[in-house]
């Protein structure tokens, strides 16, 4: 397995308003690979997913493609031919609600090809089969468990056959059944297709699972990057504590109370 890095994130920096979110984020994402970031809820794992779909703007030279194209100098249709070689898979699946199944994993070639309806529609039903939802293109999104949108969402994200996957919280409010045929699946696009994936996530055990680097970040910054073994036995107390599911110390009410009062506890 080749380790070249289709991505590099170099020194990104990001802002909402005048709040900075990331703060000088560089790792990369070998290809034909998954890659795992995690960390906690608001540490700035999907303000990155959003910087590397071009959903956010990006400075010149935080995110380089293919070794040598700068995503943050890209024209309008330089970035257009960039989306087109990915998929991305939504938190919740994110499917139009008044389309059948089989109606929205259509969409993007419907938006992006000039292929014909039966050919669209061949390519659907190969797509569902390939998420086990092959029997429910009639169905709507309202009709879908929470693991079948998720996976409806993966079917749509994979019509077009995409070089990089992007998947943002998949295993999310799922149970441990469910989130394990995910598992499986983002394993077998890795397997069978050579397909890039990055994977966002919380859940230590999915991404132990399914990673062949793990990049963990806190408060916007990578405390850790490695494999899940180089992880594992990291030293980092922060790491550690993330790892081993340990609760921040609680802030003594005392202390609390002289530092909303702007006061020195005695």
């Amino acid at each position: 397995m080749t380790t070249e890095n289709i991505i590099e994130i170099r020194g990104l920096n990001s802002f909402y308003n005048t709040s900075q979110v990331l703060f000088d984020i560089s790792f990369a994402i070998p290809r034909h690979q998954v890659t795992v970031i995690m960390g906690v809820s608001g540490c700035g794992k999907t303000t990155i997913l959003r910087h590397l779909t071009g959903l956010k703007k990006t400075g010149a030279g935080q995110i380089i493609v293919d070794g040598g194209q700068d995503l943050g100098t890209f024209s309008e249709t330089m970035l257009m031919q960039y989306r087109r070689r990915m998929g991305v898979l939504f938190q919740g699946g994110a499917l139009f609600n008044s389309l059948s199944l089989a109606e929205n994993i259509a969409t993007p070639l419907k938006v992006h090809t000039k292929l014909a309806d039966e050919t669209i529609r061949i390519m659907g039903v190969m797509k569902l089969n390939m998420v086990g939802l092959a029997e429910f293109g009639d169905y709507m999104p309202s009709q879908l468990s929470g693991g079948m949108k998720k996976r409806a969402g993966l079917a749509r994200a994979l019509i077009m056959d995409p070089e990089i996957l992007f998947v943002d919280e998949p295993s999310s409010g799922l149970d441990p059944i469910t989130a394990a045929g995910l598992d499986r699946l983002i394993l077998e696009l890795r397997e069978v297709y050579g397909m890039t994936v990055l994977v966002v996530t919380h859940e230590l055990e999915s991404a132990f699972k399914i990673a062949d680097r793990v990049v963990v970040m806190d408060k916007g910054t990578v405390m850790a990057a490695g494999s899940p073994e180089e992880i594992r036995n990291g030293k980092d107390p922060r790491v550690r504590q993330f790892l081993s599911r340990e609760a921040d110390p609680q802030i003594q009410p005392e202390s609390y109370y002289e530092r909303l009062l702007g006061r020195t506890a005695t």
